[in-house]
C-alpha cells in the first residue's frame, strides 16, 4: 500500500495497521469485544512483517508481558476494552513507574461492570486520573475519526519513546466498529527508530555494566526522588504535548466541549445552532492528558456559556470546570450505558439552555 492510497477499513483494523507501520512488531493481547478484531488483525498481520503475536491467558498476563517486552526498548502494544483494561491496571502502574515506552488501546464499552458492547466514554477518569495505584500519568489521546486514530496511534509510539512513558489511545465501540476511508503513511524504517541502548535490557554481552529496570526502591527517600523525576518529566509533557481542535469559535458565545466520537457529533449541532442564530462553537480536546486547560480557559473572556457533552454521566466535565475556573457557567448533557446522544437531542438541550 502506498501512502497516497485511500482504503476503506474498520476502525480496529486501522489502528492495528497504523501500529505496524509505526514500527510495532510485538503485540500481546486477549480478546474482548468490541476490540477483538484488532487482536485478530495483529495475529494475522504481524507474522507477515516478521513480528510476534501472542495471545495471553488473561489481561493481567498481558500487562506483565508488555512490561517485559517494553524493557527491551522495542515498540510494543496491546488493545482491550473497558473491563480488560481494568484488569491491566496493576501492570500499567508498574510500567509507568519503570518509565517504559509502550502503547495501550482501550475501545471503551458501556459499563460499569461487564456492561455491554455498545460505545461509551465512561472510562475517562480511569484513563486520565490514573486507574492504577501510585503517582503516575499516561499520555492519553482521544481520536474523533479513523484517520485521526491512525495518526494518533503513530504519534503514540513516537511520544512514548520520546518521554519513556506509556501512551493510551482512548477510543470507543462506535469508532472501533465503523468503517471509513483512511490514508496510511509509509512504513517506518526500523533502523531509524529511537536507540534505547542506554537503558534497555538487551544483554550485556560482557561489554557494559548491567542495566536495571524497576518501578520501586525500598528506601522511601530514593523512591520519592524517582517520583519527583517522573513528575518533572510530566511538567515538560504538559508544556509540549497538548493537542486540541477549535471549530467555529471566533465569535462563539456558547462553547461546546466534547472529545472523541462526541466531538465529531457536536460539530453538526453547532452548524444547526448557528442556523437558528446561536453563536456556538466546539472546543475538542485531543490530548485528554495533558488536558488543554489554559487553551480552553481563554474562551471565558467572550463566551457566555460552556456546554460539555459526553457519553457518560459527566467525567470530562470536571476538567472543563477546572479550565473555566468559575468564570462562566458550565452545563452538561450526557447519555450512558452505550446510548449515543443524537445531534437532535443535544441541539434541543442547547436551545433550552440559551
Amino acid at each position: 500500500m502506498q501512502k497516497t492510497e485511500k482504503i476503506m477499513v474498520k476502525g480496529t483494523e486501522a489502528i492495528g495497521e497504523a501500529a505496524i507501520r509505526a514500527g510495532c512488531r510485538l503485540y500481546f493481547g486477549y480478546p474482548i469485544t468490541p476490540q477483538s478484531e484488532l487482536t485478530e488483525y495483529m495475529a494475522r498481520r504481524l507474522p507477515e512483517v516478521n513480528g510476534t503475536f501472542l495471545q495471553a491467558e488473561s489481561e493481567v498476563a498481558v500487562s506483565n508481558m508488555i512490561y517485559g517486552a517494553a524493557s527491551t526498548g522495542k515498540r510494543v502494544m496491546t488493545s482491550t476494552s473497558s473491563p480488560g483494561f481494568s484488569l491491566m491496571q496493576e501492570g500499567v502502574s508498574y510500567i509507568a513507574g519503570a518509565e517504559l515506552p509502550c502503547v495501550f488501546v482501550n475501545v471503551v464499552r458501556g459499563g460499569p461492570g461487564l456492561g455491554d458492547i455498545q460505545p461509551a466514554q465512561s472510562d475517562y477518569f480511569q484513563a486520565t486520573k490514573g486507574g492504577g495505584h501510585g503517582d503516575y500519568k499516561l499520555i492519553v489521546f482521544g481520536p474523533e475519526s479513523l484517520q485521526e486514530a491512525v495518526e494518533l496511534t503513530i504519534r503514540a509510539f513516537d511520544v512514548a519513546d520520546k518521554y519513556r512513558i506509556p501512551v493510551l489511545v482512548l477510543t470507543d465501540g462506535l469508532l472501533g466498529q465503523m468503517m471509513e476511508p483512511v490514508t496510511f503513511p509509509s512504513f517506518k524504517n526500523l533502523n531509524t527508530l529511537p536507540d534505547h541502548s542506554d537503558w534497555a535490557l538487551t544483554g550485556t554481552k560482557m561489554q557494559r555494566e548491567p542495566h536495571r529496570v524497576t518501578s520501586f526502591d525500598l528506601d522511601p527517600v530514593k523512591l520519592e526522588k524517582m517520583n519527583i523525576q517522573r513528575h518533572e518529566k510530566y511538567k515538560t509533557i504538559v508544556k509540549e504535548e497538548k493537542l486540541f481542535e477549535e471549530y467555529k469559535l471566533n465569535d462563539a458565545e456558547v462553547v461546546l466541549v466534547a472529545y472523541g466520537t462526541m466531538g465529531r457529533i457536536v460539530k453538526s449541532v453547532v452548524d444547526s445552532a448557528r442556523e437558528k442564530g446561536v453563536k456556538a462553537g466546539v472546543f475538542r480536546p485531543i490530548s485528554l492528558w495533558p488536558f488543554p486547560y489554559e487553551e480552553l480557559g481563554r474562551y471565558t473572556e467572550n463566551a457566555k456559556l460552556f456546554f460539555t457533552v459526553e457519553m457518560s454521566f459527566g467525567q470530562m466535565v470536571e476538567d472543563v470546570r477546572l479550565a473555566v475556573n468559575g468564570k462562566k457557567p458550565v452545563e452538561f448533557y450526557g447519555r450512558t450505558g452505550g446510548v449515543v446522544p443524537t445531534p437532535g437531542e443535544v441541539l434541543a438541550k442547547l436551545m433550552e439552555l440559551v
